[in-house]
């Protein structure tokens, strides 16, 4: 009797090769870094798997590790800024450096699938100006976590209730190149501020799929640390509600009805 040995699975470090930026790209993938030396090989990989014609741009934030070393290996085009900016920030100067007509964004810490990215790309390309991750957030009984709410707060004002969270602070999510001329690439980087301007523009933005980066993002951040970002994302949704007040009324989008105080005399 012979016995067939069972085939071995290639590491997946053996199958990630070296990407090749299109020299005309239709979709350039923005990722923002800092540190991802254990993901960005494969992050670059996906993201580079999403249209035939694409380009990678990663956007170092003071990375200390061999993240740059492996991008730059990888093919994609690093931009090493040298100090920490924050990936808001860095989203905005891979914006600005974009040639591509669509601009989809990921983060250097989770590994997306690229069957995962494609809807993004595909969304733009058949009309949409802003493409959103349907994610928004967990919601357990009473206890809603301070971001989700001003997420819902912000859709309300804007008088998109149907957008529930969603919001340009996830990825993945993609912009047109109208958008991107709209909006501005520096705004991107308080992207609830971006976002209202999208909306308020009367940009097409639609929540197109569903990816649960809550779960896959696996990094354990202290507490204090976490505490800063959510008041950070909290105090970005301030500002675009300060933006969105200043260009309408002090009500936003909100009806007064048939109150009428100009009659009031003190």
């Amino acid at each position: 009797m012979r016995l067939h040995r069972r085939k071995r699975k290639k590491p997946l470090r053996s199958i990630i090769r070296p990407i090749a930026n299109s020299p005309d790209p239709l979709v350039s993938v923005v990722i923002p870094v800092k540190n991802e030396r254990n993901t960005i090989r494969s992050v670059i990989w996906q993201a580079s798997r999403v249209h035939p014609h694409t380009e990678v741009i990663v956007v170092a934030n003071g990375s200390t590790d061999s993240t740059n070393r492996i991008a730059a290996s990888m093919g994609a085009r690093l931009i090493d800024i040298g100090y920490p900016l924050g990936h808001d920030v860095g989203r905005s100067i891979g914006a600005r450096e974009a040639r591509g007509r669509i601009i989809l964004f990921v983060d250097g810490d989770i590994v997306i699938p690229a069957r995962d990215l494609v809807p993004f790309v595909q969304a733009v390309e058949k009309g949409a100006d802003v493409a959103l991750n349907r994610y928004q957030g967990h919601k357990s009984g009473r206890n809603v976590h301070d971001v989700v709410l001003a997420k819902h707060a912000l859709n309300i004002l804007l008088n998109r209730v149907n957008l529930g969270g969603c919001s340009m602070t996830t990825i993945p999510h993609a912009l047109s190149r109208k958008a991107l001329d709209t909006i501005g690439a520096e705004n991107l980087s308080v992207p609830p501020k971006a976002y209202a301007m999208a909306i308020a523009k009367g940009l097409n933005v639609q929540p197109v799929h569903f990816v649960n980066v809550g779960r896959k993002n696996a990094r354990r951040r202290r507490q204090a640390e976490k505490d800063q970002i959510k008041q950070m994302i909290v105090g970005d949704h301030l500002e675009a509600i300060h933006w969105l007040v200043s260009v309408t009324n002090p009500r936003g989008y909100m009806t007064d009805l048939n109150r009428i105080r100009e009659v009031i005399r003190w």
